[in-house]
C-alpha cells in the first residue's frame, strides 16, 4: 500500500510539473532567442616560430601571418598568405610535416590584414595585386569580407578579390615569379 501511495505522488508530480513546464514553454517561446555558435580562431606563436616555407620569424609582421592545423595534431605557421597556399598545393615538398593531401588539413586560419583579428582562411578574401607587400614579396592580402576586400582593392590598387577556392597553384607561382 505504501509503495503504491509512493508511486501515485512521484507520477502525480511528474505529470504537474510537465504540464507547467509546457505552459511556462509555450508563453515564453517567443522571447527565447539564441545566437548563432561563432567559432573562435587562433594562431598561438612566439619570438622563435617560424615560417614553414620561408623560414621568417612570425612576430615581426602579424598582419600577414597564417597557420594550417593537420589531422595529425601538428601545427604548421606562414609568413604570409602565398607561403599557405605554397604549402596547399604542394605538402610533399615538406614531407616531414606528414601530409600527403589537402584532406589532411584540419583547419586554416589566416590573418586579417586590417583589424588583425584571426579568420577562417577558407572563408575569406583575397586580394592580388594591391600595393601592400609581405615579407615574401608581392602576396594575396586576405580579409574577412567582401566588402572589406573591396575597399582594401580600391584604396591600395587591387587588381581582383578571390575566394579561397578561386586561388590556385597557378597564381601562386605568378606571384613567386615562376612562370
Amino acid at each position: 500500500m505504501k509503495k503504491t501511495a509512493i508511486i501515485f505522488l512521484i507520477l502525480s508530480s511528474l505529470i504537474f510539473a510537465s504540464s507547467e513546464s509546457n505552459e511556462t514553454n509555450e508563453t515564453n517561446s517567443s522571447t527565447w532567442t539564441t545566437k548563432p555558435i561563432t567559432k573562435v580562431y587562433t594562431i598561438d606563436y612566439d619570438k622563435n616560430s617560424t615560417c614553414l616555407v620561408r623560414h621568417f620569424k612570425l612576430y615581426k609582421e602579424p598582419k600577414w601571418v597564417a597557420k594550417i592545423e593537420i589531422r595529425n595534431g601538428k601545427t604548421v605557421y606562414f609568413s604570409s598568405p602565398k607561403s599557405l597556399f605554397e604549402f596547399y598545393y604542394r605538402p610533399g615538398k615538406w614531407f616531414d610535416v606528414g601530409v600527403k593531401s589537402e584532406r589532411d588539413f584540419s583547419k586554416i586560419v589566416v590573418t586579417d590584414y586590417e583589424t588583425l583579428k584571426y579568420i577562417d582562411g577558407e572563408k575569406a578574401f583575397y586580394v592580388y595585386g594591391s600595393r601592400a607587400i609581405s615579407p615574401a614579396g608581392d602576396d594575396l592580402v586576405a580579409l574577412e569580407t567582401k566588402e572589406s576586400a573591396e575597399a582594401f582593392a580600391k584604396k591600395y590598387g587591387g587588381k581582383r578579390i578571390f575566394t579561397f577556392d578561386k586561388v590556385s597553384d597557378a597564381l601562386i607561382r605568378l606571384l613567386n615569379g615562376r612562370i
